[in-house]
């Protein structure tokens, strides 16, 4: 920002005006204007957090049980037809179990992509939130130093 003066103002006394609205601005907004932009979270940071989301994420349970059940029913059936439910219904639930483990495992991999993905897309999220509200900050502190050096006879750029 630019200040020049209106009244034939000297540089001392611009320099005097410029001290003191820069920290009746900074007072009052509780913004600093020199702070710089907040970063965005490092590479460690978004790895750590997809890391976390990833073993926090919910996995499907049971699979392998309930494939068993449904192989075992199907076998018996089979078996039943073929003269030896009870040797059907052992080759079911193993071919069953095998199934649903594969089944599950896929699921909860699955699911540990996505919440690593959502951590992810929070983080940077959050960045881009910290940056508007940077922008707005050195917007309103702008606003009030362009005010206090309006009313001491400055034009403001």
């Amino acid at each position: 920002m630019f200040a020049f003066p209106k009244n034939a103002q000297s540089a001392d006394q611009q320099l005097k005006d410029e001290s003191e609205c820069y920290g009746m601005a900074r007072q009052r907004t509780g913004i600093d204007p020199v702070k710089p932009a907040p970063t965005g979270p490092t590479a460690e940071q978004i790895q750590a957090a997809q890391r976390e989301a990833a073993q926090n994420a919910d996995q499907i349970k049971g699979a392998r049980v309930a494939g068993a059940a449904r192989g075992a029913a199907g076998g018996a059936a089979i078996g039943a037809i073929a003269g030896n439910a009870g040797k059907g219904a052992g080759i079911g639930a193993v071919a069953g179990t095998m199934s649903g483990g594969a089944a599950q495992n896929s699921a909860n991999a699955q699911a540990q992509q996505k919440a690593a993905a959502q951590a992810k897309a929070r983080l940077q999220k959050e960045h881009e939130q910290d940056l508007l509200a940077h922008k707005e900050g050195r917007d309103t502190f702008q606003r009030a130093f362009s005010a206090c050096m309006d009313a001491r006879g400055y034009s403001v750029q």
